[in-house]
Formats: C-alpha cells, structure tokens, sequence
C-alpha cells in the first residue's frame, strides 16, 4: 500500500437501466421524468433504509457502497421487487460484489468494484447478479433464493468469478415477445430444409442445425431456443414472424441442403425478426466432407453479425466438434433423433447406430454418451435389482465419453444423472454446474442441472433452473415437465405440481410418475376421492409399481422426502 492511500472491505453495488440508449432516443423527457420518480419512490427509500452510499451516478446507473453484504442484497432485492411492480416498462440490472476497494477522495476504485460492474452486465433485466463471496455471506439471511450459475471468465479479472443469480417471478412473464435491441440477444436455429431428393438427407439437414445450436449455447451472453422448440416447425411453411413472437426471440436462421455424390449445397441466412431485415446469407458450394467447416462459418457469421463478445474459452468450445467423419456424424445424428423419442424399441435401434458411429470412429465422445443414455434407459424402465446393473453398465460408457471430451454436454449430463442413480450426489452436482458453466445456452443442460439440485435436496435452487430451462426451450419436452413438477411436489407447493400434471395429460404424456406426482398432489390438497381415482390410473398403468420403487424412481438423498411420500401413497393403497 502506497503512503496515504486507504483501503477497505466494502459490499460494493452496480446498477442500470435496461435498454437506457433506446429509451432515451424515443422519449429523452419521458425517460429521465421516468427514472427520477423510480428514484424517488424506489431506489433511494431503499438505499437509505439499508445504509447506503451513493458514490456516483451517471445518466442510467450507479455505483454504491454499503457496509456489509446483507445491507447491498437487502437493497437491491427492495429495489427489484418494487420495480417489477410497475408497468412502464422500465427495469435495472444490479451486480453486487464483495471485495477490498481502493479509497479516493468520496470514490471508490479498485477490482472489487469493477467486479461488481462485470456483475451488473451478466444481471438479467429486473435481476440481480452477485459474487460467490457476497452469496456466502448472504445464505440464509434474506428471504431470497439465488441459483447458482457457475463460474465465469470477465474482462480485466484475472481469476474466474463465480455467479449467483436472482430474479423476480414476474419478470419472465414481462419480457416481451422480441427482445429489445440492448438487451441480451435470442435466437432461434430452424431446421436446414431438405432440397435433394432422398428423404433419408432429412438427418443430414437436422444434424447440422442441431450442431449450430449446440455451438451457440456455448455462448454466455446469447439466449438460444432448445432443438426442441424450434424443430416443432420443421416443414412448417414458416412465418419467421411468428416463429420469433412464439419463441420470444429477435433473431432466426434458417436454412436449406441440398446433397449429391460427394457434393454438397448449403445456404443460410439470419434475419432480424423485429423488422424482416436479412442480417446475413451465405451460399457454400463445398466438398461433402467439408461440411463441419461449414458450420464453424456459419456460427462464426452469426456471432460477428450479433457483435457478441467471446471469452477465450468460449471460442475454443464453440468451434470444436467430436469427430471429423461425416459417416459416424451421420449415423449419431440418426441416433440421437430416434434417442427422443424416449421409446424403448427407438432407443434399442439409437443404440446400434450409435455403436456403429463408434466402430467408425472409436475416440466419439456423443456416440459413447448416446449408449449410455440408452442402457441408462432400461434401467429406469426396470423394477428391481436388474436396473441397479443397468445403471453400473450405463456408468462405463459415460466415463469413457466424458474421457474423450470432458466438454461434451450429452458426456456430462449423462455423469450427472447417473452420479445420483449411484448415490453420488455432491458428484452429480459438481458435474452438472461445470457442465452449465461450459454450455450456459444449453437448455438441456440447465435442465439436467435442476435435477442434480433435486436429487440432493436443494429444492429452492432446483425449480428456478427447471424454469429457467423450460424459458429456454418453449415447447417444452416431457422430462423438464416431470422434473418440474417433482421439485414442485418436494417443496409442497401442490396446486403448481397438480397444475403440472394437468399439462403432461394434456399432452397424453401420462408416465406413472404423472400419477404419482399427482395422486401425492390431490391427498395433501385434501381432494381424497380424485387422489384415490388417481391412483387407480397408477396401477392400471404399471400394475407392478411398488413403493418399494420410489427409491429408484426418485433418486434423491433426501430420507425424509420418501418416507413422506411413501406414507401418502400407502394410504392411497399402493402397496408396500
């Protein structure tokens, strides 16, 4: 320390307006009248309550101080629950840190704050984004739930800063349909469609939108639309209109293919949703062999066109892929397409392709991942102790496919749900947040997260990721559905878990676990006949079903949970 130069430990707080620019050339006077009487009856009642410092402002934001972690959380959580209130529109985004900070004068400098401005950047609108270090001090302190969103690499930090986040429940319901241009940007990849005249190209076409998605989820900063969601509009004579108002996303892709011999024809454009305007388009006329060259083009366009920034990392991620022979990519990308359709004679025929992938090309980490996931499968359709061997077996291949690429998101989802299958939970855990933090896109992984959560226990932080997946991924797949209305049976919030049920039905996907989530759901309601009716769909179902299957089904480490469920359940007649 220099002579004279002060230094402190402070909680340090970083704010500003969503979209300021924006709405400043709009309205100018509207705006400022704006954010000066949010000021007044919002921010600065709840700066003063917490025992706050404002350092300095500029035109749409703030740097404060406060004396501990607690007082900087209370604040910014008085702020953005009062904010997401109101109805004009306007929201802020907070990034809290805690750290040594450098004393000049009424200013602060130093890392810890511009750690705390790297924060407010990740922040969601109406969110509040704070460090490992102030979360920490805060657990159990507050009346907030904060999800973990892993580690993150920022700018001019030299380390890796951990990330936990907090929104309110009315913001997802208040961002509109097409993002705002400032805000993060979202996008949706449509399946390429087929141009050549053999129908069996069509895996060929879905196999390379499938791994520009996977790519772009790789991206921090860029909200991307699961496979799922925006292959629902494959064959669609699509209005890219709609398909951005229905996804809530400004930016589409879509493309064409067109194959023949050894040669290959692929186009790509990316339009501006919000006014129609093509962004970029491309043409390749390439050898078919090239063609993983030409998706690391097209995901390079998309990037450069949407101005995002790449950490060093993230770059690296996005460009690698898992095999270099268009032959084994072929028959994965078959499989995987067949592995969704969560069918056991679909998954039997997946897991041939995928073990003919690999007698191609034995270092295929999704290929390995992709077997696994099958026998896993046998296994949760077993009663008994043969799934315990299913899942041992399952185990083999995950290891091996996360040996050839630890960043494979099909390698790590797989280690994280089998990790709870085995009783390994803080594993599961470990596994699914570095998976998250390496594909923080990837609805799937996010998804896969909140199970792990689940299985050891950690409802609160559970649900804000399977709603953050199912935000993610619209036209949501059964398995977020099941595990979300799961966590929602844990944390006893039974009309939503009933409300879950209802919408699997609705869907025809009624699994024994719909009965089962939903019977539980209608005892604890007091709605005894409609739960024992839901237990008779129970067993006619799975006739075999036991509660001495709920172990296996749940995968939780939670003793207490399933002894609580097993009560309901044996009231309801379903034997021991």
């Amino acid at each position: 320390m220099s002579a004279g130069e002060e230094r402190r430990l402070a909680a340090i707080m970083m704010a500003d307006v969503v979209g300021y620019s924006g709405l400043m050339e709009a309205d100018e006077a509207g705006t400022i009248r704006t954010l000066k009487a949010h000021r007044r009856d919002h921010v600065d009642p709840a700066i003063a309550a917490n025992g706050g410092r404002i350092v300095k402002t500029t035109g749409d934001g703030m740097l404060l101080e406060f004396a501990s972690a607690v007082a900087a959380v209370g604040c910014a959580l008085g702020v953005q629950k009062a904010m997401a209130t109101t109805t004009d529109g306007m929201r802020f985004r907070i990034g809290i840190n805690l750290g040594d900070v450098v004393v000049d004068g009424e200013d602060i400098l130093g890392e810890g704050v511009n750690i705390a401005a790297r924060l407010e950047a990740l922040a969601e609108p109406g969110g509040i984004a704070v460090s490992g270090t102030v979360h920490d001090q805060v657990r159990g302190k507050l009346d907030a739930v904060f999800s973990d969103d892993g580690e993150h690499e920022v700018k001019n930090i030299r380390r890796p800063v951990r990330v936990w986040r907090w929104a309110p429940e009315t913001t997802a319901r208040s961002m509109p349909a097409v993002a705002p241009r400032d805000e993060i940007p979202s996008i949706a990849v449509l399946p390429f469609a087929n141009r050549s005249s053999d129908p069996e190209q069509e895996f060929f076409c879905d196999g390379i939108a499938e791994d520009v998605i996977t790519a772009l989820s790789m991206v921090s900063r860029l909200k991307v639309i699961a496979r799922n969601s925006s292959f629902a509009y494959k064959g669609d004579a699509t209005d890219l209109g709609r398909v951005a108002t229905e996804l809530g996303v400004r930016y589409v892709l879509e493309g064409s293919v067109r194959s023949g011999g050894s040669r290959i024809r692929v186009t790509a454009q990316l339009i501006d949703a919000a006014d129609g305007t093509h962004l970029w388009a491309e043409r390749y006329d390439r050898r078919m062999d090239d063609v993983f060259e030409i998706q690391d083009e097209i995901v390079k366009e998309i990037v450069t066109n949407l101005r995002l920034r790449l950490t060093d990392g993230e770059r690296a991620l996005m460009l690698s892929r898992g095999t270099n022979n268009v032959e084994a990519w072929r028959n994965c990308v078959t499989a995987w397409d067949l592995w969704l359709k969560f069918d056991a004679a679909a998954a039997s025929k997946a897991r041939e392709l995928a073990r003919r992938a690999i007698d191609i090309d034995p270092d295929y980490a999704t290929a390995w991942a992709l077997v696994g996931w099958t026998v896993m499968y046998e296994g949760r359709l077993s009663l008994g102790p043969e799934a315990m061997a299913h899942f041992e077996e399952a185990d083999t291949y995950a290891r091996k496919a996360l040996v050839l690429n630890e960043s494979e998101p099909a390698a790590i989802s797989l280690n994280a749900m089998l990790a709870a299958a085995l009783n390994r939970h803080a594993d599961g855990v470990e596994i699914a947040r570095r998976g998250l933090t390496l594909h923080p896109g990837n609805a799937d992984t996010r998804a896969i997260y909140g199970f792990t959560l689940m299985h050891a226990g950690r409802y609160d932080e559970a649900v804000q990721h399977f709603e953050a997946a199912i935000d993610l991924n619209p036209l949501t797949p059964s398995w977020y559905h099941y595990g979300h209305a799961r966590v929602l049976l844990c944390l006893e919030r039974h009309v939503e878990c009933l409300a879950a049920t209802e919408r699997l039905l609705k869907h025809g996907l009624g699994f024994q676990m719909t009965w089962i989530y939903r019977a539980h759901a209608l005892e604890c309601l007091g709605r005894h006949d409609e739960a024992r009716a839901a237990m008779t769909e129970l067993q006619r179902f799975a006739p075999m079903f036991r509660r001495s299957h709920l172990p296996q089904f749940f995968m939780h480490d939670d003793p207490g949970l399933l002894a609580h469920v097993d009560d309901v359940l044996g009231r309801l007649g379903l034997p021991a």
